[in-house]
């Protein structure tokens, strides 16, 4: 995981990892949720804006744990706006 988790932090590989994320993201095991949640918050080191919104658009479908690890270092109100999101109906 770190082959990936380093160069997220600068910001590189970002479509393959929302990429990642969308092939990992119904996967019930939660040592992946964490894996990719984790991979999403090291790219947030770049692009908060992009992860957010990414959270955001899969948060009916995102299992809690991925979407905790991934907006672990944002911001306060945007931490709030994820996990108080309504779910679409």
């Amino acid at each position: 995981m770190d082959a990936v988790l380093i160069p997220a932090k600068k910001g590189l590989f970002k479509d393959d990892i929302f990429e990642i994320a969308d092939s990992l993201l119904l996967d019930k095991d939660d040592l992946v949720q964490k894996g990719y949640g984790w991979m999403l918050k090291s790219l947030c080191t770049k692009y908060e804006d992009e992860v957010y919104q990414y959270v955001l658009s899969k948060w009916d479908t995102m299992p809690r744990t991925a979407l905790r690890y991934a907006i672990e270092k944002m911001p306060k109100p945007m931490k709030q706006g994820a996990m108080k999101r309504e779910k679409k109906k």
